[in-house]
């Protein structure tokens, strides 16, 4: 529990005093957001923003992360070193993608082929390597069988499994990319989801079958270190959140909506809750189901649109609310697809 503690102080403080450091250097250099011409008028104010804060996100949860251990003198786990690589090797193809748009100054960084085909490559790695190194009682980080709110009977295989964490890196990394829209909205809800994930992480190491056998234990590989470093990124968007809140002094660009939503598919696969990731990460899942409804009934129509615009949240500003009102509105539809999500997770152990 220390390790969590520091491990999330430590990421605050860094992210909430390094972010103004950050947010000079860009604005000198220049490196400025680029605002489509066709988005809401009211975001045409928002041009020359500095991007790219995902860096400091990224530096702050591996700073906590790093110092925790180096504190407490416990070693790091297989887990989270795959899913830090898993977070570093997609926030490196969000970075691409911002340095591109900064510096030609267009709306337009990498493609949207180019951009996949990156995730799935950061995807596929971290998902072959996962289902390897073993520990002592024969659990791997990423476990064979599919997971819902703990492993379950089905038999998944390697091949399916790493084809699964394609799907679940892919479409969680976009989900959050999408959520990225409006001040604080998918830092906020990445917050709440990290948190999630700390009391899972503790939960299933103390009721993990090493220490408390019987049928409703839990095999995971490193569900403790798993939260700790769910700690330090939700101290670290934490410490974003106070300069990325509306109006936002910086945004975290395709950098950190990248890299966050690789830390949350990379959390929720090592944690064995790769279903239970639905309803934790609720609002990223509506937000990107608004633009696929967009997009089929679009083409299916001829034309039509459902709604005005495409991701949901640009439907409500053009429909008349205030960003902070729709901020403030998602951020509940988070908070309670969070509590639906651990809802679930604990009843299905009472149920064991």
């Amino acid at each position: 529990m220390r390790e969590i503690l520091i491990s999330g102080a430590v990421a605050l403080f860094v992210s909430l005093f390094g972010t103004p450091f950050l947010i000079r250097l860009l604005a000198r250099r220049g490196y400025g957001q680029i605002i489509r011409d066709d988005g809401p008028s009211s975001h045409h104010t928002k041009r020359g923003t500095p991007t790219m804060g995902g860096v400091i996100i990224i530096f702050a949860g591996l700073t906590g992360f790093l110092l925790s251990h180096a504190i407490t003198q416990v070693a790091i786990s297989i887990s989270a070193m795959l899913v830090l690589g898993l977070i570093f090797s997609l926030g490196f193809v969000g970075f691409m993608d911002d340095w591109l748009k900064v510096s030609r100054q267009q709306s337009l960084g990498l493609t949207g082929k180019q951009k996949i085909f990156g995730q799935t490559l950061c995807a596929a790695i971290f998902g072959a390597l996962a289902i390897h190194f073993p520990d002592k009682d024969g659990f791997t980080p990423v476990s064979l069988y599919l997971s819902t709110v703990r492993d379950t009977s089905l038999k998944l295989g390697a091949v399916v499994v790493v084809l699964w964490i394609i799907l679940m890196v892919t479409a969680t990394s976009n989900g959050v990319n999408l959520t990225d829209g409006l001040d604080g909205l998918a830092t906020g809800a990445s917050v709440m989801t990290f948190l999630s994930f700390i009391l899972i992480g503790v939960w299933e190491f103390g009721e993990g079958c090493a220490v408390t056998p019987g049928i409703s234990c839990y095999q995971v590989r490193d569900p403790l270190d798993i939260a700790v470093l769910a700690a330090s990124f939700a101290g670290a968007c934490t410490g974003f959140l106070w300069w990325n809140a509306s109006p936002a002094k910086i945004f975290m660009g395709d950098t950190g909506s990248l890299a966050l939503g690789g830390a949350l598919a990379g959390m929720a696969a090592t944690l064995r809750i790769q279903l239970l990731l639905v309803p934790l990460g609720g609002l990223f899942v509506i937000i990107t189901f608004s633009v696929i409804i967009q997009r089929l009934y679009f083409k299916l129509s001829g034309g039509k649109r459902v709604f005005k615009m495409a991701p949901l949240q640009h439907h409500f500003e053009l429909s008349g609310w205030g960003e902070v009102t729709i901020v403030l509105r998602f951020w509940i539809i988070a908070g309670l697809s969070v509590a639906l999500g651990l809802g679930l997770f604990y009843a299905q152990w009472v149920a064991r």
